[in-house]
């Protein structure tokens, strides 16, 4: 029988960015799929801190239809189109009016994975399906509908606790694809599970 965790609750998202990245590493992301749960443990992220931090889309205090959703409450999710095809999942931290988040970069399929195999058939290989935060968005049918979702109410989308990985193997490097951010392009804001093959 499969053994699921408690969710994560609203005081877990309502720390800073880099705390949440890197304690969200070895959690569970659940996508509840017409029925059936997709799941997978959380890899990779990264930390965007807000208004001073010119690798986010809330830099200097920048509220648009897109951004608005980074103010909205720890625990809710920020979705948002790149390059027009990828939906990218990002989760809000802190609190209302902070606008700042975490983008999942990356899990490991646990749960559901011939269903996301379905979803990305030209990821031959296990390790391919989620490995970036395109391929994750697409293999758990993640898209602007969920949008401004509340993760800890949510049926649909959730997180669930699970045992973290030892504190060696988590590592931390630059973001990746900021170099328009100077030098925020270059803080060590990503984190990752040392030698795990879903990295992207």
């Amino acid at each position: 029988m499969r053994k699921t965790g408690s969710r994560l609750p609203r005081s877990f998202f309502s720390r800073d960015a880099v705390t949440v990245a890197r304690e969200l590493l070895g959690q569970r992301l659940v996508r509840v799929l017409e029925g059936q749960r997709l799941a997978g443990l959380i890899v990779e992220t990264e930390a965007y801190l807000g208004v001073a931090d010119r690798a986010a889309h809330s830099f200097g205090g920048r509220r648009t239809a897109r951004t608005e959703t980074m103010y909205a409450d720890g625990g809710t999710a920020y979705v948002y189109l790149n390059y027009g095809i990828h939906h990218l999942f990002n989760i809000v931290v802190e609190t209302v009016d902070v606008p700042a988040a975490v983008l999942i970069r990356a899990v490991e399929p646990v749960e559901g994975i011939e269903r996301m195999q379905t979803r990305r058939p030209a990821a031959r290989a296990v390790t391919n399906l989620c490995s970036g935060p395109g391929k994750l968005g697409a293999a758990f049918a993640i898209d602007l509908s969920h949008d401004r979702l509340d993760l800890v109410t949510s049926s649909e989308l959730f997180l669930e606790r699970q045992p973290p990985p030892p504190a060696v193997r988590i590592l931390r490097s630059p973001r990746i694809g900021v170099g328009y951010a100077g030098p925020w392009a270059s803080k060590p804001l990503r984190f990752f599970i040392k030698g795990n093959p879903h990295v992207s």
